[in-house]
């Protein structure tokens, strides 16, 4: 159990009421409630998510965010990409065989992971939602962000109209305005609930669109939610950098799968880019 006395100037956990501290711990037990909403936990503890909002505000916060960064400096902050770089480096000896070793270690994983019969599945099932979609959404930040744009680039190349969710604040706002009804949106997302992944996700089940989640957080709130989950082991572990090639190795089987399910389209479109990018080129010179 936790037990605060006054931490960051809220109330004491000790001088709850017996009905509300037991409600609360069971929120606050654990780093599960940092990746958690309001209705997880609710379902979670058999209640409802107005009765875990009133039990947050009962301690003194104004609500679940308010609590999360709390728990946040409690449990004492992630890994930065600069420790996780510190860390990986350290593990490595000073040559470079050794991070070629630990490059490759880790994609051959990630590839026996992805190769397994339930990963097999789950790409199946992905690629039947894609081939049916209307358009596809990739959503992905900081550098999955690199690898959405990329992958949208593919699609549209063999005939299947799609577009990035990777910007943040408005301008994220603006990207979302394109999602409609009928089609597919594929996450790359791992533990943290962010905010940015979290919008996503309600507005996708707002108009009824799938979703396919790329993640090595198979527990977390985005696979609890997606339709579809691959798992895709990133070499992180330990503290280590995680591995972006892995998730791109994923990604790339799910376009071919796409052009390889509908080739008259991909050969179609490919033929149209190429007319187009014939009439660019500038006139021989005589």
């Amino acid at each position: 159990m936790i037990s605060w006395v006054s931490v960051s100037g809220h109330v004491s956990i000790n001088s709850l009421h017996a009905s509300w501290l037991s409600r609360i711990t069971s929120i606050a037990t654990g780093k599960r409630c940092l990746d958690s909403t309001a209705m997880d936990i609710a379902d979670a503890n058999h209640t409802s998510d107005a009765t875990v909002i009133r039990a947050i505000q009962a301690l003194g916060f104004s609500g679940l965010r308010d609590l999360k960064k709390v728990l946040q400096a409690w449990f004492g902050p992630g890994m930065s990409s600069e420790e996780k770089m510190t860390t990986t480096v350290n593990d490595v000896t000073r040559d470079v065989t050794s991070s070629i070793d630990f490059v490759l270690q880790g994609h051959l994983h990630a590839c026996h992971v992805l190769s397994s019969e339930q990963n097999r599945q789950a790409l199946a099932e992905a690629t039947g939602l894609m081939i049916e979609a209307r358009q596809v959404a990739i959503f992905g930040i900081n550098a999955s962000g690199i690898l959405a744009d990329y992958s949208a680039r593919l699609l549209n190349r063999i005939g299947l109209a799609s577009f990035s969710l990777n910007r943040a604040g408005i301008a994220l706002a603006e990207q979302m305005l394109a999602l409609q009804r009928g089609d597919v949106l594929i996450m790359m997302a791992q533990k943290s609930a962010h905010r940015e992944g979290s919008t996503v996700v309600r507005e996708a089940k707002r108009l009824g669109v799938p979703i396919i989640l790329l993640t090595n957080a198979t527990d977390s709130f985005f696979a609890r939610e997606a339709d579809v989950v691959i798992n895709v082991p990133r070499g992180g572990e330990k503290g280590r950098i995680p591995l972006h090639g892995t998730v791109m190795v994923c990604l790339e089987m799910m376009i071919l799968s796409v052009a390889s399910s509908l080739p008259d389209r991909t050969v179609k479109t490919m033929k149209r880019l190429q007319d187009l990018y014939r009439g660019l080129k500038p006139a021989a010179k005589k």
